[in-house]
């Protein structure tokens, strides 16, 4: 089994960059590296990692794992993944965290849940980068990446592979399986076949009560990438999700009614 106490911790001294424990959850091996002021370089391809040499040394790497966990908004998809990630800490892994740079709601260096719970992160707008950014060093001696708002990362699957098939890392990713369409959000449906194990999780109807599945958007905003929490999404059952999407629909068409009449009214005006 392995000890709590990690070699990793004897070698942070001689390391330039500064690594800093979260004080908000007690995890002794939890690296974060603090990011400085840097520009980012774009996504690099898997050809570029491995040299024949790296191949074969990383060949002799035990492979790593993909865990999945997906859900509607709400559901409790981020809190999972920091109760996952603080428990690999606490066995003695050496664990970091990264979001995409788009969610900036509750923090921007910060992985929050919906209740407030906070855990320093990467935020990132690509994964492909994370080892440089990390440092090679500090990346080498990771066991454990946890991934939040996966559906945001377009390299999501290249990352995936390459950090467990490669690198020997535990990956434990979170995100949105559908969309407020209920059509795949992402790449995040796309990993699902290299997943070690995939977790569903559900929310509660906000009208009913019931076990909620999906995800209704309560603006008229059709873009797919919308980012915000309970004042633009409620979690709902299939009944309210159908229920509201023709309400939502219904109200739309009211909406542009008034604001053609609107249109036709400030015409009339001008007229006279």
């Amino acid at each position: 089994m392995k000890s709590q106490f990690s070699p990793f911790s004897s070698h942070l001294a001689k390391l330039s960059p500064t690594f800093f424990k979260s004080s908000s959850l007690s995890r002794p091996n939890f690296l974060f590296l603090k990011p400085s002021m840097f520009s980012f370089k774009s996504p690099i391809s898997l050809s570029s990692f491995d040299s024949g040499s790296d191949r074969m040394a990383k060949s002799h790497r035990p492979s790593g794992e993909i865990h999945v966990i997906v859900g509607p908004m709400f559901a409790g998809k981020t809190t999972a993944l920091l109760r996952r990630i603080k428990s690999e800490g606490n066995n003695g892994r050496n664990v970091a965290m990264v979001k995409s740079s788009k969610d900036t709601r509750y923090a921007i260096d910060s992985v929050v849940t919906h209740d407030g719970t906070k855990f320093p992160c990467w935020a990132l707008p690509n994964l492909l980068s994370f080892s440089q950014k990390f440092g090679a060093d500090a990346y080498n001696k990771l066991d454990v990446i946890g991934i939040d708002e996966a559906q945001f990362f377009d390299d999501l699957y290249d990352f995936c592979c390459k950090a467990a098939d490669y690198d020997g890392k535990t990956v434990i990713v979170a995100g949105l399986d559908g969309d407020y369409l209920r059509r795949s959000f992402g790449p995040v449906l796309d990993i699902i076949p290299l997943a070690d194990s995939i977790t569903k999780l559900t929310a509660r109807c906000e009208i009913c009560g019931k076990r909620a599945f999906f995800t209704l958007r309560k603006t008229d905003e059709t873009k797919t990438e919308l980012i915000g929490g309970a004042d633009v999404y409620m979690p709902v059952c299939r009944q309210h999700y159908v229920n509201g999407q023709a309400v939502m629909d219904a109200a739309r068409v009211v909406l542009e009614s008034y604001n053609v009449q609107s249109d036709s009214y400030l015409d009339d005006v001008a007229i006279v």
